[in-house]
């Protein structure tokens, strides 16, 4: 493929996840607010919520992920774009008919986040096929890019849908992305191996324990798939505790929240334009690390937004903890997802990839309703700290061990 026609494809690629990632953070935002707003719910139900999302990456991850590698990605991408669209739609459509509980919700919630599954494991696995190994990092810094726009404007386009058509309607707006990512993908053109035939339960044990093996044995991947769960960890915490907090603590409206979650993304987008210079500079180790460091100085703030007399001097430690915490994360996804594609052979990438993202989202299913039990009885202040806690035991500990100075191969 000459590098027209390779860009052709990337720029579907970009294009599609861009626009159905950007419904996504108004659905992830929506969700939220109709746990809180629309179904009057408590912390620990936000954290029963976000848990729900998790689930099926405990559940089916290390299966699909295996699957993945055995067929084409690219239908697998359509198929599950289309299918996220249809369960999105259930939402608005329970909510008009007055059937819409946190257990209805839940069950959408999980059966989407199944979809999803899949999907990330296709996508991701998929992406390698369509860049060149030298431009790796830098496609994902652009894709980081396209998700730090959308978390800017997502959010607040979140809270103004919120305010005007109510929280269910809103996730109607997802839909539609995901219909749009459908229609784009089916217009990329790729040569992709055959589907595997003949697999039996027993290759498929085998080909789930070759992922395993190599996520935390002979890659090298171990020190940094390990803090990388402790990341989940403290961000699963903040993400069942922040919408409350915001609320019930600060008394932000949903705009004023969408608006804060907006100034976070403004700080991705900034990381992500910055981290290809920034890795050159000190390395991928040593740029992650820093990403750690400054998510603790950035959970911190959020924290000290609540000892802050006057709303305006809270709203704005609010939004300098949100735009910190987007700055590393922006700076340190393409370092962390290039380096795991970049020493992973194609035949391991979706197991790869899906074995650590499903860990990764176990932890968080398992963490988010701790947290919220934690923040109903502890405070939402005491449980940010600690968040700031492990977000600071998790960059101690990378630092301390090899990882710290590797480099991305090319």
């Amino acid at each position: 493929m000459d590098d027209t026609a390779a860009n052709q494809q990337f720029g579907r690629y970009w294009r599609a996840a861009a626009v159905s990632g950007f419904g996504s953070y108004v659905t992830l935002f929506a969700l939220q607010m109709v746990v809180i707003l629309t179904l009057h719910g408590s912390a620990t139900e936000v954290g029963w919520l976000n848990a729900a999302r998790w689930l099926p990456f405990l559940v089916l991850g290390l299966i699909v992920g295996a699957i993945v590698d055995g067929r084409r990605r690219l239908p697998l991408m359509i198929g599950t774009d289309l299918a996220q669209a249809i369960l999105l739609l259930a939402i608005p459509l329970l909510w008009w008919l007055d059937q819409l509980t946190l257990a209805s919700l839940l069950v959408v919630v999980v059966l989407y986040g199944s979809a999803s599954v899949v999907n990330g494991a296709a996508t991701m696995s998929f992406l390698p096929r369509v860049v060149d190994r030298a431009h790796l990092q830098r496609a994902h810094a652009r894709i980081d890019g396209a998700d730090a726009v959308a978390s800017t404007s997502g959010p607040a386009i979140g809270g103004v849908l919120v305010s005007a058509v109510g929280a269910p309607a809103a996730v109607l707006f997802d839909s539609l992305t995901y219909l749009y990512s459908a229609m784009t993908l089916r217009r990329i053109r790729i040569d992709e191996p055959p589907a595997r035939t003949g697999i039996t339960v027993r290759r498929l044990v085998a080909d789930i324990g070759d992922g395993v093996r190599w996520s935390y044995g002979g890659s090298g991947l171990r020190p940094l798939a390990i803090a990388t769960h402790g990341w989940f960890v403290g961000n699963a915490i903040v993400g069942v505790v922040l919408a409350p907090y915001a609320y019930r603590t600060l008394g932000l409206s949903p705009f004023e929240f969408g608006v804060v979650g907006a100034i976070g993304g403004v700080g991705a987008l900034i990381g992500a334009g910055v981290t290809t210079r920034v890795g050159r500079r000190l390395g991928t180790g040593r740029t992650i690390v820093l990403c750690h460091v400054i998510t603790v100085g950035a959970v911190g703030a959020l924290a000290g937004a609540g000892a802050v007399r006057g709303s305006f001097g809270a709203v704005l430690l609010l939004s300098v903890g949100q735009w910190l915490y987007g700055l590393a994360m922006g700076m340190s996804n393409s370092h962390e997802m290039s380096y795991r594609q970049l020493v992973t052979p194609d035949e391991l990438q979706a197991r790869t990839n899906t074995t650590l993202r499903s860990l990764n989202r176990a932890i968080a299913m398992v963490a988010a309703p701790i947290a919220g039990i934690l923040a109903d009885t502890w405070g939402f202040r005491p449980t940010l700290v600690a968040a700031a806690g492990v977000f600071a035991l998790v960059a101690i500990g990378l630092y301390a061990t090899p990882f710290r100075t590797a480099i991305a191969p090319v």
